[in-house]
């Protein structure tokens, strides 16, 4: 997705971040890393980016993330109380001003009438203040991931410029 003229939207993301000298890791569920791998397309991101964690399982998410089991056994893994449980795990524990996470149904299995594929929650965390925010993405599972990437991108990159 190009965000404007010729530069991407991870660009835009990239250049605020290191321009401002604000840190970032990325906890992935059903984006299986390609959020972490898009910031990583930037030159020089090494300087605001620190890591990223792929956590697939809810055991990953306890034990990397601090995702609390409670958490997981009332909400489930995807919800919004996971996906900001996720961005403030990784923050924390990376020591970054910003937690970006991503928890999904990408299918083309595993949905339900009430949690349809590409129900996707995002979660945001920036210098203690976590957001999240609900997607209703549609296509086959890669589709599903890669707008789930470049919406989470985008709203990093409203919250940072404010809009």
């Amino acid at each position: 997705m190009k965000a404007e003229g010729n530069t991407t939207i991870e660009d835009e993301v990239a250049k605020i971040l290191i321009k401002n000298k604000l840190t970032i890791s990325t906890a992935e569920s059903c984006t299986g890393g390609l959020l972490a791998g898009r910031l990583i397309n930037y030159p020089g991101i090494s300087s605001v980016f620190l890591e990223g964690a792929v956590t697939y399982s809810n055991e990953a998410k306890i034990k990397r993330l601090g995702v609390k089991k409670e958490t997981l056994d009332r909400y489930d893994a995807v919800s919004a109380e996971t996906a900001a449980e996720m961005a403030e795990g990784i923050a924390k524990s990376a020591g970054t001003h910003i937690g970006l996470s991503t928890t999904g149904i990408a299918g083309p299995g595993g949905g339900t009438e009430e949690r349809p594929v590409g129900l996707v929650y995002l979660g945001l965390y920036i210098n203690g203040e976590v957001k999240t925010k609900e997607l209703n993405l549609s296509g086959n599972r890669q589709k599903v991931r890669e707008a789930a990437v470049i919406k989470s991108l985008d709203w990093l990159r409203r919250e940072l410029i404010g809009k």
